[in-house]
């Protein structure tokens, strides 16, 4: 988890984020103004959560830009908690708060195992 908590410090500074945990899965919400569900991609691979990001503009056409801070794309790449492989994950955006629930990885659930005798 402390892996996870220094990559969220090196996100650029116009993206804020908040990893909240339950017993079950974690929380991972970031504030990505201008991001829509169309504009975002989060993939899962070798244990790292990535995130590409894209935001919109809507410039009205008689103005152009004489000052430009806030980044347009968001690129960022993420360590994966250590007891979670983002199998079964989920994300929704509204609004430009993109949250993703990532469950827990968990040993299978105990099951009776029925046995037939004579």
């Amino acid at each position: 988890m402390s892996a996870l908590r220094e990559a969220l410090r090196d996100l650029p500074d116009a993206v804020f984020a908040d990893v909240l945990e339950s017993e079950d899965e974690y929380l991972l919400v970031l504030d990505l103004p201008g991001v829509t569900a169309d504009t975002i991609d989060v993939t899962v691979e070798g244990g790292r959560l990535r995130i590409d990001g894209q935001r919109t503009k809507d410039v009205p056409g008689e103005f152009t830009f004489v000052r430009e801070d806030r980044s347009v794309f968001l690129d960022a790449e993420l360590p994966l908690p250590p007891d979670t492989i983002g199998q079964g994950g989920e994300g929704t955006v509204e609004n430009g708060v993109l949250e993703l629930r990532l469950p827990k990885a968990t040993a299978a659930p105990s099951t009776t195992i029925p046995i037939d005798g004579d």
